[in-house]
This record gives structure tokens, C-alpha cells and sequence, in this order.
């Protein structure tokens, strides 16, 4: 099931719980390509005022995980490929180096999570979940980024999530059919990556994190028009949503 936006807590402060919320749904990519978001709609979800909704998205185009328009609306940047190609050659090298700093310092219990998160992928894709699938891909990655001890390198790859949010979404759309006919494995490059880890060779799990990454790349490179005129295969973008 996809993320779904909610009204948001007391315990937090308003306009950092939509943001947070807004950021979270972007980097799993809940939104389609091209899609408007109006300040009004998300207020409504939230449950707040306008202000704390402008204000997160504000913070988002700052990103570069959301266009701005000067009525206050928000569109999701529209897909191409010379942009996805950019996109997942800073990837592998920032998400590669992370992981190089990473593998050391994951403990056994993290290599334990590793491993029932690859397990979950593939029960999950027998189901054809596709957005559980896309959360459980997050915390694998995330797991061992953040064990880099990089604050910087960890910064840069949550920007580089969320612009690539909307090529999850495209992924997404094509995943189910893949996994149903056995091209494309629910778990990606997962499972070789812990058989790697709990054999100390760090080198194949590097090669392995660039390989679920340049998969990804491959699959996306044919739904991605070369300009934004271009049509992309199942286009729906455009359509104003909250």
C-alpha cells in the first residue's frame, strides 16, 4: 500500500511533520511525474492551515524534489532521460562510496536485518505490493548508508532520493508485470549483497549495491522520453492530486 499523507500529530511541531511527511512520500515515489500539488488540497489532508503546507513545499523545491509555481502550487519535475542517466551516475558514486565506509561498521545484527529485509522483498512480491516493496528497498539501502558515519554523504543521497522519486514512480508502475514474468527479482541485488557481507568480501557487496542501482537504471531507460516534449510510456502526469 502506498504511504499514505495524514493529519498530523501534536507531538510534533506542524510544519516539520508535513514536511517530513511530504519529503517521505516524494523519495518512495507516491507522486506521478508532472503531477500538481495546490497548497489547498494538502492543507485539506493535513489537516492544517495553508501556511505550514507553503512552507514545506518551499523547503522541497529547495530540494529540487518539487517545481513551484507562482500561484503557490507544486509540480513533480517532469522525467527524461539524460536526467535519469545524471541522476544514477551521482548515485553510484555517492551511494557507492557510502557503502564502502559503511560495510565495515555494520554489526551482526545489522547484517541480520539485511537478510530479513531481503527475505520480506521476496514474500512481498509474491503479493505484487509494490509500495511495501519500494519501503523495504529504502530501509535495506538506508540501513547501510547510514552505518558510513557520513552526515555529508548521507545528506547527499536523501537529496538524491528525492529527485529521483518520480522514476520510482515509474518503477513502480512496471514492477508487477516484471516480477510476474520473472524478469525482474522483488529483491534486486539483496540477497547477493548479504552473502557478500556475511562472507567479509566488501568489494563484491560494493559491486552489488552498483548493480541494484544500474538494474534500476536499465529498467527505467525505456519509460523515459530523451526530452520533456517527448510522451513517456503510461503517462498519467499532469493530473492535480494531493
Amino acid at each position: 500500500m502506498r504511504i499514505a499523507l495524514e493529519p498530523v500529530s501534536s507531538r510534533t511541531t506542524i510544519q516539520e511533520s508535513v514536511y517530513q511527511q511530504l519529503r517521505n512520500a516524494l523519495m518512495v515515489g507516491n507522486f506521478d511525474p508532472g503531477q500538481t500539488l495546490t497548497i489547498a488540497s494538502l492543507a485539506e489532508t493535513f489537516g492544517t492551515s495553508n501556511m505550514p503546507v507553503r512552507e514545506a513545499l518551499r523547503r522541497l523545491a529547495a530540494e529540487n524534489a518539487l517545481e513551484v509555481a507562482a500561484n503557490g502550487s507544486a509540480r513533480i519535475p517532469i522525467v527524461t532521460l539524460a536526467r535519469l542517466n545524471d541522476l544514477c551516475r551521482a548515485r553510484i558514486a555517492v551511494e557507492g562510496l557510502a557503502a564502502e565506509l559503511g560495510f565495515p561498521n555494520l554489526t551482526v545484527g545489522d547484517i541480520a536485518t539485511l537478510d530479513r529485509i531481503a527475505g520480506e522483498q521476496h514474500v512481498i512480491g509474491r503479493g505484487a505490493n509494490v509500495y511495501d516493496l519500494m519501503a523495504r528497498n529504502q530501509q535495506f539501502h538506508f540501513t547501510i548508508y547510514r552505518a558510513s558515519g557520513s552526515e555529508v554523504l548521507l545528506q547527499l543521497i536523501e537529496t538524491l532520493w528525492l529527485r529521483f522519486g518520480p522514476y520510482m514512480r515509474m518503477l513502480s508502475a512496471s514492477a508487477e508485470p516484471l516480477m510476474r514474468s520473472g524478469e525482474l527479482d522483488p529483491a534486486g541485488e539483496h540477497v547477493a549483497i548479504v552473502d557478500a557481507l556475511k562472507a567479509g568480501d566488501f568489494a563484491a557487496a560494493r559491486d552489488g549495491i552498483v548493480a541494484d542501482i544500474s538494474r534500476t537504471h536499465e529498467i527505467l531507460q525505456d519509460y523515459c522520453p530523451a526530452t520533456q516534449d517527448e510522451p513517456r510510456k503510461g503517462s498519467s502526469s499532469g493530473r492535480r492530486q494531493a
